[in-house]
Order: C-alpha cells, then structure tokens, then sequence
C-alpha cells in the first residue's frame, strides 16, 4: 500500500511553499517519524517527518513551489520490512572510507576495530599517522546527544562533527540546523583539518574570524514598519502629489519665544517652542484655503469644518502621526501641553489608536535631526502636509542690505487632483507672512 506525502498546512494566509530539500533520495528507506524534506514560506521554514515506514517515491524535485496540500511522494508500505536493511548498509559505508577496502568486512563486527586494522595491515611506519583519521569517524555517536532534532542529529553523525564546538543560536542555547551548516562552512574539510596539527595550526583560526563578517542580520518587519510601508506606497501610487518650497525668515519667532519663554513657563508650566507657531499659522492659512484640509472621497470633495492637526513623531519603532483635534479653538499653551502628552504616551508605550485617526492636515519636523530639505509624503486621506526643516543662519538681502538672518525651508506636499498648483503656493506663501510676522497671527489679523 502506497501512502501519499502532502505538503502540510502551515496557516491560513499560506496558500504555497517551496520543496527546498530532500533528505532522502528516491528508493531509499525510511522509517515512521523520520525527516523527509523540508518547505519553506514567506513566515516559516519547516520539515516535513514520515508517517509511515516504507520505500520512499519522490514526486517533485527540490526547489519547486508547490500548492499547500499537494502530493509530492509517496511511502511503499509494504516494503518496510526492508527498511531496517538499506540503514546499516549504508552506516559502514560512512566508516569504510578512510581505511582500505581490505579492511572493510573485519571493521564491521565492531567500530573500534578499524583503528588497529590499517596499523596491521600495513606493515610500514606510513599506515601510522592514518591512525587518528579514523578517530573522529569513532567518536560521532557520543557527540550526537538526546535533545537534538532529527535533521540536526542526521547531519552531525554524517559528517562527524563535535557539538561541543558548535555554538547554538536556538531557545535555551540549543543547536539548529543553520548552526551547523553555518560550522560547516567556516571549517576546515576533514583532510586539510588532518594536515593542520602538523603544519599551521594556529592559521586556520585567524582565516575563519572573515567568513562571518561576510554574513547579514536579517530582521521581520515591525508591524508598525508595514504598515508605514503599505501607506506611503499607497499615497505615491494613488495620489498626483507635488511638492512647493519657500524659505521663511526665523527671526521675529526666534525673538518672540527667547523674550517671553520663561513667563509663559511659569504662566502655563510648559516651554513655549517652535510647532505651536506652526501650528497656529498652519490654523490661520487652513482658514482661508479650506480645499488644502479636504479630502477627496470616490467623485465627491469632503470638507471639514474644523482643523484636526496632526504632529508626526518618531519612535525606534517607526514614525507615527498622532492628532491635535480642534486646533482652531486652542491657545499656544494648549498645543504645547498637548504636543507633551503625546510624546510622554509614545515613551510609555500608551499611544491609543484613536490618537492617530481623524486628521485633515499633517506638520513633520525633519529639522530636528538635521534635515536641510524634504519633500513629505502625504499622510492620506489628507491632501496636504507641511514639512519643516532646520533653522540655519544664511546672508540675505533685507532693503538693500546683505544681514544674516536664521532662515527655515519649508516644503508643502500636495495633492494635485484637488488642490491647485496657484492654491498651494499662495496657501505655504500664506504660512511664510504669519511666521515672519507672528504678532499678526496671534492676533489674528
């Protein structure tokens, strides 16, 4: 009776896999509990045991995907009763090849006995250095203790290897397939290993510490990362963005906030910076140019009636938006508080995600890492971000005159559909004349 091998589901969201490898070759035997092959998928690598004991019959080779649930051998029952004799034909194989074929059949009652066997036979000083070949062929059922998998204790007897010299990267400090194939790469082959003790012993070492710099670290996304990726991808497939630039001249803000930033900490207990200024400019030209806060839903434009702001802020985990609702009916000091409440839930880990729905319109500042120019990709459904860079003393001409003043670029990301190319540059135009002269915004004039 032929029982069939099928590819075994590993998730719901897993529809296909890849057949990587065969441990066994087509007509060997196999026993009830065995490895088989081994399957990878976008999420898992896993190997795939017997059921049964049998003569195996491969019906896909390696390397090829294969749907979840598909037939890819089968297991001759009814020949297990052969199984038991292929296995210990082919373990004396392993332990023929270092000692002459001569040898051989005297070998097989005992598995110390090929060490004296080639020191007999030959009758010569030559056959004595063969002696310790042999060793480690002796040596790998002690190394292969309880508690390893059976794809990792299959290849550590095959090759002979001494666990004690591998280092294992799994739970618990326990030994993975990767690590041992990783050792097998980095050492030496069994000949070169033999000629080393005699010639450069301490060379192989230094020649091996290379090899693993080559390597790379890989690392799952965070789910917070895909979902940046799968937005900012989404808003350069389905937007026509554009981006207008400006420079703003820093220095009635600048003055305005050294003057009265110690009255207003102590009026309000929060420190008075740059975003509230921002912001509130932000409020004032989103006033005027309500298209710039819509949104464009299927063939109809959503206006909003209010201006929820939102303040992006970065995190070891990624970038996120959290939302100042209502800014239009909030006082500097408000911003500023709620700016703070922000940034002390994403230290703590607190951040709802009702802080990040609702926006209609987006401020980043790259200018606190350094950043000279950008061009902010749209935070959508919104049509429009602003970007805020570095402040940077820079010569210009003010009545004729060549003065150093702290200038800032400002970048406006825009969505094209809705908003006009004339619309934006006077909206971000707008924005320049409230930061340069702050006493009219505040004022609101």
């Amino acid at each position: 009776m032929s029982v069939e091998i099928k590819v075994p589901s590993v998730g719901e969201s897993v529809t296909e896999a890849v057949l990587a490898e065969w441990f066994k070759q087509d007509g060997d035997t196999v026993q009830k509990g065995e490895p088989l092959f081994v399957i990878e998928t976008d999420k898992v690598t896993l190997e795939v045991e017997a059921e049964v004991g049998g003569v195996l019959h491969i019906q896909v080779a390696e390397g090829e995907t294969v749907l979840i649930g598909a037939v890819v051998g089968t297991i001759d029952t009814e020949a297990a009763a052969e199984a038991p004799v292929k296995p210990a034909a082919e373990k004396p194989a392993v332990a023929e090849t270092p000692p002459p074929t001569a040898a051989g059949p005297p070998a097989a009652p005992s598995p110390a006995a090929p060490e004296p066997a080639p020191a007999a036979a030959g009758p010569p000083a030559a056959p004595s250095p063969a002696a310790p070949e042999p060793a480690p062929a002796a040596t790998p059922a002690p190394k292969a203790p309880a508690g390893l998998s059976p794809a990792v204790r299959r290849l550590v007897t095959e090759k002979g290897l001494d666990v004690s010299r591998i280092a294992g990267t799994g739970p618990g400090g326990r030994l993975t397939k990767g690590d041992v194939l990783l050792y097998l790469e980095q050492a030496p082959t069994p000949a070169a290993a033999a000629e080393i003790p005699a010639t450069a012993a301490p060379a192989m070492p230094t020649a091996a510490v290379p090899a693993g710099t080559a390597q790379v670290t890989r690392k799952p996304m965070t789910p917070i990362r895909q979902r940046i990726a799968e937005r900012l991808l989404e808003a350069r497939q389905n937007t026509a963005m554009l981006t207008t630039f400006n420079d703003v001249d820093m220095s009635r803000v600048v003055s305005l906030r050294s003057a009265y930033k110690e009255a207003f900490q102590k009026k309000h207990g929060v420190s008075l910076g740059f975003m509230s200024f921002f912001i509130k400019a932000s409020v004032e030209a989103l006033n005027e140019f309500p298209t710039v806060n819509a949104f464009i839903e299927g063939k109809e434009i959503v206006y909003h009636n209010y201006v929820n702001i939102g303040v992006a802020i970065g995190t070891g985990k990624g970038l996120v938006v959290p939302v100042i609702r209502n800014a239009e009916t909030l006082n500097m000091a408000q911003m500023e508080q709620a700016i703070i409440d922000y940034v002390t839930k994403v230290k703590e880990n607190r951040l709802d995600l009702t802080d990040l729905e609702g926006g209609t319109f987006t401020i980043t500042n790259g200018g606190v890492f350094g950043s000279l120019l950008s061009t902010p990709i749209l935070n959508t459904p919104q049509s429009a971000i602003l970007g805020m860079h570095r402040i940077e003393k820079r010569p210009v001409v003010v009545d004729d005159e060549i003065v150093i003043r702290p200038i800032m670029y400002l970048a406006l990301s825009y969505d094209h559909r809705i908003i006009d190319g004339r619309e934006a540059v006077t909206f971000l135009k707008r924005i320049k004349e409230f930061l340069e002269t702050p006493e009219r915004m505040i004022m609101e004039i």
